[in-house]
């Protein structure tokens, strides 16, 4: 396997898995470039992210660009000699100049079979589309959003009780053995990527927050994927009697309309009033009427 020199951009825990495994490799990791450090915590200290704090455990150098719109942020990272530059879940979009400072380009790991949800949400929109499948792709990077050549893809099957988070960390590993085999391809000459097709494409928009409020008039299967979709994050929700209740867990059935089961057999649900811990919905529904009373 051929060694390169790679630049690794990244910021999230998403992004973990193929660092520490470019960093077990023959390659060597000449630099990071991340996000500026942000508030954090009730306190709002400002905190590293991920990917920063694993390059100072390595003693990597580091680069927090807040955009590359600056020759002396180009020459940061020109100043690296990268053979590569590798993206993972980095959070600035590279202008072209950047992507062609390395003699082999940008790789990218995207959480999606490309060309399906391109985009900043790929897993939690697989979920709230019913997908029954998705995987990683390792493209190469050009100036527009997720329209590279692809490398190669992996794919896994989207269980009926992943979460966006379940299946984030699903991703996440399968990406790590994936972008080491394309990387070996890639230095060796022997991988050209492919177009991606122009059928079959889909856009992944960013999650907003106001998409988490529960639509009880929608079909149950698709408030099943909404709660599945946003757990750990934004955490679907409702209001019972004005009282904001967030749903971690849903599953569903033949229920009545905007109702709270609780008994095990029909429904389950794991709900949270504000500053309390989640609960089962029937330990919420313990001791209190709920009949007749309306969700939403």
């Amino acid at each position: 396997m051929t060694a390169l020199r790679i630049a690794f951009a990244g910021t999230p825990e998403f992004a973990l898995p193929a660092l520490h495994a470019l960093l077990g490799s023959k390659h060597t990791v000449v630099g990071v470039l991340t996000r500026p450090d942000r508030p954090k915590g009730r306190g709002r200290r400002l905190g590293a992210s991920p990917v920063k704090a694993v390059a100072q455990a390595h003693g990597l150098p580091i680069s927090q660009p807040a955009a590359f719109n600056s020759e002396s942020d180009r020459a940061e990272l020109a100043a690296w000699r990268p053979d590569v530059l590798v993206v993972v879940a980095y959070g600035l979009i590279l202008p072209r100049a950047v992507l062609e400072l390395p003699p082999l380009g940008g790789v990218n790991i995207h959480a999606s079979l490309l060309p399906r949800w391109r985009g900043a949400a790929p897993i939690q929109r697989a979920i709230l589309a019913g997908d029954t499948q998705t995987g990683i792709t390792i493209m190469l990077m050009d100036a527009r959003l997720d329209t590279g050549s692809v490398l190669l893809q992996r794919r896994i099957p989207i269980a009926t009780t992943d979460t966006g988070g379940s299946l984030h960390g699903r991703l996440a590993e399968l990406g790590a053995p994936a972008l080491l085999e394309a990387l070996e391809g890639l230095g060796a000459g022997t991988l050209p990527g492919r177009p991606q097709p122009s059928e079959g494409v889909t856009y992944a928009p960013k999650i907003e927050k106001a998409e988490a409020l529960i639509d009880w008039a929608r079909d149950a299967a698709e408030l099943e994927r909404q709660v599945r979709a946003f757990n750990p994050w934004p955490v679907a929700e409702t209001r019972l009697d004005g009282e904001q209740l967030r749903v971690f867990a849903a599953r569903a059935e033949a229920l009545p309309d905007d109702s709270i089961d609780s008994e095990p057999t029909r429904a389950q649900f794991g709900t949270q009033r504000p500053g309390r811990r989640p609960i089962a919905a029937r330990d919420f529904a313990h001791g209190r009427d709920l009949t007749g009373r309306r969700l939403g």
